[in-house]
């Protein structure tokens, strides 16, 4: 098995071997991964902090072996806090990280960083001043930072950023946590789940206080909340199928 870690700052993580293809995801600095396959130009990567899979540039990441991997995976993760901060290698080169990039292995990429850091787990009221960090941020598919974010990568970063783990994809997150029956049985930071007219579950926001939800939906964006799902509040109309609501914490 060989291993790898993000040497700079955002990339993408695709469907298929080709620039060319969807954007499922990214990975940000500092993420390290399992090399599930590796081709001429690309390899095919399973991320260790939500066993996402995906392809990645060859060029776009340092390979490090196993002691390195299982000693990242046993440590508390340390993270980023400030929307966008620097790292610096031996050289004084300068490389941008965005916010939840991860620290843990800036001495295997020979690089230093003096900037704010978050290492612990956070109370669940912290969640949605957490989320306001992101708000206004544009809608990206697979995104997961404020330059561009979708839905699921938006409750899965402020999750993280607060010490908890998400799952990746909307339906994934959908399999945690425990239901609840009414959406006032919620508090401020769980999560509610929207699906299509086929079922599936395709929509993530964070509930707020007084019946309102942030979530990302052409940008991440604050609307109400209601048993029907979600009225949004600029065009009058209910956007979003509620399915389920969920407390994770």
């Amino acid at each position: 098995m060989q291993y790898g870690i993000c040497n700079l700052s955002i990339i993408p993580l695709r469907l298929e071997p080709s620039d060319k293809s969807e954007l499922v995801s990214q990975v940000l600095y500092g993420e390290f991964f399992k090399v599930l396959e590796q081709r001429k130009f690309w390899s095919r990567i399973r991320l260790a902090h939500d066993k996402y899979e995906g392809w990645i540039d060859n060029k776009q990441y340092v390979e490090i072996d196993n002691e390195s991997y299982s000693t990242l995976e046993s440590q508390t993760p340390i993270l980023s806090s400030d929307l966008v901060e620097f790292v610096e290698d031996d050289a004084k080169n300068l490389f941008t990280i965005p916010i939840g990039s991860c620290l843990n292995g800036l001495s295997i990429l020979n690089h230093s960083h003096d900037g704010n850091v978050i290492d612990k787990v956070t109370p669940k009221e912290n969640l949605i001043s957490t989320a306001f960090t992101y708000l206004n941020s544009p809608y990206l598919w697979g995104g997961k930072t404020p330059f561009g974010i979708d839905c699921s990568g938006f409750t899965q970063m402020v999750y993280k950023l607060n010490g908890y783990k998400l799952l990746r994809d909307a339906s994934q997150q959908a399999t945690q946590g425990q239901a609840l029956s009414f959406i006032e049985e919620s508090e401020p930071g769980d999560l509610a789940f929207f699906d299509n007219d086929e079922g599936n579950i395709v929509h993530v926001g964070i509930i707020m206080e007084n019946n309102y939800i942030i979530h990302a939906h052409g940008k991440v964006r604050i609307d109400r909340l209601d048993h029907s799902g979600i009225y949004n509040t600029d065009r009058r109309i209910h956007t979003h199928k509620l399915r389920v609501i969920k407390k994770i914490i």
